[in-house]
């Protein structure tokens, strides 16, 4: 997974996987979800990131996995 903000066009962007999206739908205005063909989640864009989280907090993010046995 990569994390990348770019300040100058106040976007965010997270990548799941490398690859071609196919399929590209916007969720609501400003977050962006790209799709494989099969569905898989490629990555999600969330434009003017920083009118939806603070400005300090985007270059410190922490997120944990919980992974739970099939």
């Amino acid at each position: 997974m990569k994390i990348t903000y770019d300040p100058d066009c106040d976007a965010m962007n997270i990548v799941f996987q490398e690859g071609k999206y196919e399929i590209s739908k916007e969720i609501s205005e400003g977050m962006i979800i790209d799709y494989t063909d099969d569905g898989k989640v490629i990555s999600i864009e969330i434009l003017d990131a920083s009118k939806r989280m603070p400005i300090e907090e985007i270059g410190s993010i922490n997120f944990n996995i919980l992974l739970k046995a099939r």
